[in-house]
């Protein structure tokens, strides 16, 4: 099948490239002297590490990074390494959203760290198990679980790395999943009424879908989440052979995931440079929308992934939250709550002035560790904690195409 490739028109390139040869620069840009941090007294930025430059360091550095590996996005049963996890996500987010960034003159430095950081308080098992994590923190406590909320609150309070306010807000603003043709900034923001953003997150679902992000470079990340999942998940369900037979509808957007992210990047690039917004054609957004909504449909909504979800997954979820709470009410000092998770963060905490992380609501640290596992970890803690436990994941194996 051939490929269908847009190009940026020739009259835009001129534009581009006469801007940068004359210096123009982009008034929507962040810049660096802007950085807002709790602690503005540190991280003071330097020639060779520039304010946002830095928050990319922290975030790659901080040790739930390392667990983007063992992250499943979408087929969390599969031993097949083609098949995407959490930190190549966070990467093409990255080269996607820099790329766009970078013609439109915008900051790439400040894009890089929302991208790295936008998913690093995913649970694991993707949005299943962010689903079940939600339903059981709101059960217990009245109050929701949402990833992006969490990835702040792991950057911001578990691990106090000191990051700016800018890229904070980028990742609590990140949740694509509601696409819209024009993505607009909102007012600047201060730490208070951002903490109360945060806030209102834990209490009102509906809270999530007016976020905003206050920097054309959080609005950038905010797209480029979307098309780095779209045909990725894609090509990951044809891996998987869960929608081999559903051809995928081809409108200008294309229908893989090459196809995808060249033309929105070129479509949202001619018609959104020079402007304080983003913005895209009316008919990629349409071919957007019907994506979202085949993906929905032949991708996430397929039985033979939800099965393995509802029958086993989600009892061991509420079976060890059960016992994670359990161990986290009595203090037992000699669980793996504590070893594991407990002293871990307490040990690993930078600039926080607060309480101990052990006297925080046992509901919250249950719902901070869980968040924090790798699709293994769980699986093997599940084994750990109910040997005799009846439930059981069953993997489809590498060689399950030449099996007999």
């Amino acid at each position: 099948m051939a490929k269908n490739y847009l190009s940026l028109s020739e009259e835009m390139q001129n534009m581009i490239l006469a801007d940068r040869q004359n210096h123009q620069e982009n008034a929507s840009k962040c810049q660096d002297d802007s950085v807002l941090r709790r602690l503005p007294q540190k991280d003071k930025a330097n020639l060779w590490r520039p304010a946002y430059a830095r928050d990319t360091e922290k975030i790659m550095h901080c040790p739930y990074y390392n667990r983007y590996t063992d992250k499943t996005q979408v087929f969390s049963f599969y031993r097949n390494d083609d098949i995407t996890r959490r930190s190549l996500h966070v990467q093409l987010v990255s080269r996607i959203a820099r790329t766009i960034g970078e013609l439109l003159g915008l900051n790439v430095d400040l894009i890089e760290a929302i991208a790295l950081g936008h998913d690093i308080g995913h649970t694991p098992f993707g949005h299943v198990g962010e689903k079940y994590v939600s339903e059981l923190l709101f059960e217990n406590t009245g109050r929701l679980f949402n990833h992006n909320v969490h990835s702040v609150r792991v950057l911001d309070t578990l691990f106090a790395r000191n990051i700016s306010l800018q890229t904070l807000d980028g990742i609590l603003c990140h949740n694509g999943e509601m696409a819209k043709s024009r993505y607009e900034m909102s007012a600047p923001k201060t730490f208070e009424t951002f903490d109360k953003e945060v806030e209102g997150c834990y209490i009102n679902k509906a809270n999530i879908d007016k976020l905003i992000p206050f920097t054309l470079e959080g609005c950038v990340v905010r797209i480029c989440d979307m098309i780095a999942y779209l045909g990725k998940d894609r090509q990951d369900a044809v891996k998987a052979k869960v929608a081999k037979d559903r051809p995928f509808a081809k409108g200008r957007m294309g229908a893989t995931n090459a196809e995808i992210i060249n033309n929105m990047t070129v479509d949202i690039v001619e018609n959104s440079y020079g402007k304080n917004y983003l913005e895209m054609s009316e008919d990629i957004f349409q071919d957007l929308s019907t994506a979202k909504n085949e993906n929905s449909e032949q991708i996430y909504g397929s039985d033979e992934l939800n099965h393995e979800y509802s029958t086993n997954l989600s009892p061991m979820f509420h079976e060890v939250y059960r016992k994670l709470l359990a161990d986290a009410k009595s203090q037992d000092e000699n669980s793996v709550l504590y070893k594991h998770h407990i002293c871990f963060i307490e040990n690993e905490r930078k600039y926080y002035s607060g309480s101990a992380y052990r006297e925080e609501e046992p509901n919250q640290i249950v719902v901070d560790y869980i968040a924090s596992m790798t699709d293994d970890y769980f699986i093997d803690l599940y084994k750990f904690l109910f040997p005799s436990g009846k439930y059981k994941v069953e993997y489809k194996s590498y060689f399950e195409d030449i099996q007999g």
